[in-house]
C-alpha cells in the first residue's frame, strides 16, 4: 500500500509539468462540457456517427470522466491516476476515428487530422511520467508526508 502511495503522489520537484497540466486539464474540461452543450456535434451524435452502441450513455459517461479528470489534472491532485482514463479516451479516439482515415485516405491525411490527438496523447504521457510538479496538490501532500514519513514516500 505504501508503495502505491509513493507512485501516485510522487512528482518532480520543479515546474516543468504546469504547462502540460494546464493544456490537458483545460482541453478535457472544455471537451467534457461541450459534450453536454452540443450533443449532436461532439456528444451522442458524434458517438452514434462513429458507430458506438448506446451513444447517449457513452457520451455522458465520457463527458463526466473528461470533466472530473480535467479538473483533477488542473489542480494537480492524483494526477498519475487521473490521466489514465484520459489516455484511454485518446487511444479510443485515435483507433475509432483516425485509423479509418489512414485506411481510406492514407498516412498524410491521417497525420493531419490526428495532430491534436497525437499532441494530447504525448502531453498525457509526459504527465504520467513526471507527475504534477510543484504547483499541485500532489506536491503539497508529498511534502507534508515526506516530513512525517520520510521512509515510505519519495
Amino acid at each position: 500500500m505504501k508503495k502505491i502511495q509513493t507512485i501516485v503522489l510522487n512528482t518532480v520537484d520543479d515546474y516543468r509539468s504546469i504547462l502540460p497540466r494546464l493544456i490537458v486539464g483545460l482541453v478535457f474540461l472544455s471537451e467534457g462540457i461541450q459534450k453536454f452543450l452540443f450533443p449532436e456535434l461532439v456528444g451522442a451524435g458524434r458517438f452514434e456517427k462513429i458507430g458506438f452502441a448506446n451513444p447517449e450513455f457513452l457520451a455522458k459517461f465520457v463527458a463526466y470522466f473528461e470533466i472530473a479528470c480535467g479538473i483533477l489534472v488542473l489542480i494537480g491532485f492524483i494526477v498519475r491516476v487521473s490521466v489514465i482514463p484520459l489516455l484511454i479516451i485518446m487511444i479510443t479516439a485515435i483507433t475509432t476515428t483516425k485509423i479509418p482515415i489512414l485506411l481510406e485516405k492514407g498516412f498524410w491525411q491521417m497525420a493531419h487530422d490526428s495532430r491534436t490527438d497525437f499532441a494530447m496523447t504525448m502531453l498525457i504521457i509526459f504527465i504520467l511520467i513526471y507527475g504534477a510538479g510543484k504547483l499541485s496538490v500532489d506536491y503539497l501532500i508529498k511534502r507534508k508526508f515526506k516530513s512525517k514519513y520520510t521512509k515510505w514516500i519519495l
